[in-house]
């Protein structure tokens, strides 16, 4: 049995989490740019979740097995209590429960920040995340019918919601 500390990203973990986004960019579609970012671009994570929640998961010897955050999905006041979730974990650790940690820990830090909904924006090619965010209570609320392109590939957008 592994044991992982859960902790909220900070400066330090910028090219582990860089390098996680970037093997999901250029592997998959469930990172939506199509070429690799660069390690400056971590500083873009850090403001979009600054004001709520974050976690980094790493193993006993402080390897980063993953992270994820929640952020803003409107700016305007009214939208102030719905948020957007965001996690990857490094492909050679999936289906270890890491993710169902990582999403309960932003869910519970949500909470107590005022969030009452939250929502994943997920390619229609990732069936993985689509069935997980299913078993952990995540409806699908809307679906946005070829209006992603990433590497020639077209594919819809799926909006998935759970009320907290």
């Amino acid at each position: 049995m592994f044991h992982y500390l859960l902790e909220p990203i900070g400066p330090s973990d910028q090219k582990d989490v860089i390098d996680i986004f970037n093997h999901y960019i250029e592997h998959s579609f469930a990172a939506y740019p199509e070429h690799k970012v660069p390690y400056e671009f971590f500083g873009m994570f850090l403001d979009m979740c600054k004001d709520y929640s974050s976690i980094t998961v790493k193993d006993s010897e402080g390897t980063l097995a993953g992270f994820g955050m929640l952020r803003p999905h409107n700016p305007m006041p009214a939208f102030s209590h719905t948020a957007e979730i965001t996690y990857f974990i490094k492909p050679e650790l999936t289906g270890r429960g890491l993710g169902a940690q990582m999403l309960e820990y932003l869910l519970s830090e949500g909470k107590k920040r005022g969030v009452s909904n939250v929502l994943a924006s997920i390619s229609s090619l990732n069936e993985g995340s689509i069935r997980f965010h299913q078993k952990h209570g995540f409806t699908e609320c809307g679906r946005f019918s070829r209006v992603a392109r990433k590497n020639g590939v077209v594919f819809d957008i799926i909006w998935m919601q759970k009320e907290i």
